[in-house]
């Protein structure tokens, strides 16, 4: 038995996570204006804070977040659309990872086989949350009560325009186009979307539209996308498509916040991009013992159902912290509607009300599928959790 091997494969995933927590800097909205006056270099936004792990790690705001200086002072106005972004969320370890595996990203029993299972309630909760606010802006009088709702059925996204930021080999890219939606799947890795290309021009029965060169084109004629919906691929990031001015009524952004550099400002950027009425739906990872111990420890290291390396436990990310930094740093109720109780950890942890939904989103390895966790019922965002918030109508 060569015992070289074992070894020398921990040490690259060692070697591999260390990188990720040096290029993942985690900035402090104060520092990005102040950095060129202080001469301290722990003040400069290309400092690497410490990194840590375990239950112990530094939570969101104490990352992102300067307690002491005002919020007005500590966002940056909205630039104007260039056609440069002034700033990279991209990690470049994390793409090569996700490179390295973009072959496998369609066989639902090898590496994202835990992806293909959770797309469909994925799919659910965005569905609800569009079809409930399609339904809300239809309207109720007494006049109209008698008359039919509209039957949005299998094409609840018609007429719409959705952005799926990290789309890997189009999962969900996939199934948002053939509900309607005129989808646009970015990816950082080219890799990515040279396989979601492929698969999706071999199924004749998908809305798929190769431009010429392979590029998404910026203004696509209103009659490339139809009411079955349309899906296009682009290798870029989310900051170019901002940096165009792009908006869309749906931007979705699955298992991607958890990967990225700044998700601050990355959150902030998929924000900028929803229309007025529009929606943002994400999914990502709870920062617990919980989630360290099943997506890292049993998931990667145990079981090996993921590659050693493939989540870092710092990037974690907190719901009560996402619902302070949506309330704090992205405009909160004057931006986006209220959703629920809005309570963040139910008054605790930042406490104070906030807007978005958080679900939970729970694997049950007994049946072998994901369910979305009963609304409200304590416990469900211990590990996976889906977020969503409307953006209002009158917003600017």
């Amino acid at each position: 038995m060569n015992r070289g091997k074992p070894l020398l494969s921990a040490a690259r995933n060692h070697s591999r996570r260390d990188a990720i927590q040096r290029r993942s800097i985690w900035h402090n909205p104060a520092s990005w204006f102040t950095s060129a006056q202080s001469d301290s270099a722990t003040d400069s936004p290309l400092a690497v804070r410490p990194s840590t792990t375990g239950p112990t790690a530094p939570s969101f705001e104490d990352r992102h977040l300067s307690r002491s200086t005002p919020i007005a002072a500590a966002i940056p106005p909205t630039p104007t659309p260039t056609l440069a972004p002034t700033f990279n969320s991209i990690n470049a370890s994390e793409i090569s990872h996700f490179s390295r595996l973009s072959s496998q990203w369609w066989d639902e029993k090898g590496e994202f086989g835990l992806l293909h299972k959770m797309n469909p309630v994925r799919m659910e909760f965005v569905r609800k949350k569009v079809i409930s606010a399609r339904e809300d802006d239809d309207g109720w009088s007494f006049a109209t009560r008698k008359e039919a709702r509209k039957d949005f059925g299998q094409s609840w996204l018609e007429g719409m325009d959705v952005l799926d930021v990290g789309c890997g080999g189009g999962l969900l890219s996939e199934s948002l186009a053939r509900v309607g939606g005129n989808t646009l799947g970015i990816d950082a890795s080219p890799s990515n979307i040279a396989i979601a290309s492929l698969h999706a021009s071999r199924d004749p029965f998908l809305p798929f539209i190769a431009d010429e060169g392979g590029l998404e084109v910026a203004n696509p004629p209103a009659s490339a996308a139809s009411s079955r919906g349309a899906l296009r691929y682009r290798h870029t990031s989310a900051e170019q498509l901002h940096a165009e001015g792009r908006k869309f009524d749906l931007v979705c952004s699955m298992e991607v916040l958890e990967h990225v550099d700044q998700p601050g400002e990355f959150l902030k950027v998929l924000g900028d991009m929803v229309k007025p009425g529009g929606h943002l739906a994400l999914s990502t990872i709870n920062r617990t013992p919980l989630s360290q111990l099943l997506t890292i420890t049993m998931a990667e290291h145990v079981l090996r159902l993921v590659t050693p390396g493939t989540h870092t436990y710092d990037k974690f990310i907190k719901p009560s912290e996402l619902l302070a930094f949506v309330r704090d740093h992205m405009g909160g109720e004057s931006v986006w509607e209220s959703d629920g109780d809005g309570l963040i950890d139910g008054g605790r942890d930042g406490g104070g009300v906030g807007v978005g939904e958080v679900r939970g989103i729970v694997y049950d390895p007994i049946a072998g599928n994901w369910k979305l966790w009963k609304d409200g019922a304590p416990g469900g965002t211990l590990c996976n959790y889906m977020f969503h918030m409307r953006k209002r109508a009158d917003a600017v």
